[in-house]
């Protein structure tokens, strides 16, 4: 199946070079290009793509605010290793990850198919300091953590098991073998707590994690 894709960047360089890197690769198509965030959010419900790869800084409107518009597809942030601050805002928008524009070219293609897939980028370990730090730094005006017989009532223990290493990081293939359940059996749960929490994707689960108190952003470690 061909993974339908908006690119959304100011910079008309930029959108050349991912439009000359998608057209070379069979499984991945562009449906369209803006160079605003309010033209992406148009797009996104005009074409419904799968993912649409997103510029941070962009006039209109900025990549993160048309991320949280965009509820019909997959929002994939361009970002770099300074821009703390805005990666905070786009994982509140519900972002499900985030690529570097200078990264490998490899790594991006598959950077989007991981997100086509219903995955979430938090295993590279920019994207892990990343979520640490914002878990650490709550956002102004918003309510305090939720406490233990909060959102994590509604889940097993066992569920609660997984939430916490999905909090650390840990893959569906990690988890299995960390809880000596299958692979299967790990994914089931991740679907669960994914529904459950009415969370959008893993990047979510995480930042739940950190906000039950399931996982220290200092270390990464559970608190149990």
């Amino acid at each position: 199946m061909t993974i339908r894709v908006v690119l959304a960047d100011d910079q008309p360089l930029i959108r050349a070079g991912l439009r000359v890197l998608v057209a070379d690769t069979p499984d991945l198509e562009i449906v369209g290009e803006a160079g605003t965030g309010a033209e992406a959010v148009r797009l996104a419900e005009d074409v419904r793509p799968d993912v649409v790869v997103m510029d941070i800084r962009m006039p209109d409107m900025d990549g993160i605010e048309a991320t949280r518009r965009i509820t019909t597809a997959r929002v994939l942030m361009l970002t770099t290793f300074d821009d703390d601050d805005y990666v905070y805002g786009s994982l509140r928008a519900g972002a499900s990850g985030f690529l570097v524009k200078d990264m490998a070219l490899e790594e991006i293609l598959a950077a989007i198919r991981v997100v086509a897939g219903g995955e979430a980028l938090i295993a590279p370990r920019v994207t892990r300091r990343l979520i640490e730090e914002f878990a650490a730094r709550p956002e102004p005006g918003n309510a305090p953590r939720p406490p233990a017989g909060g959102p994590s009532g509604a889940i097993t223990e066992r569920e609660r098991e997984v939430l916490t290493l999905v909090g650390c990081g840990r893959t569906n293939h990690e988890i299995a073998e960390e809880l000596f359940i299958s692979v299967a059996t790990a994914k089931a749960h991740v679907a669960r707590l994914l529904a459950k929490l009415d969370a959008r994707d893993r990047v979510q689960l995480v930042i739940l994690a950190y906000e039950m108190g399931l996982v220290r952003p200092s270390t990464g470690g559970s608190t149990t």
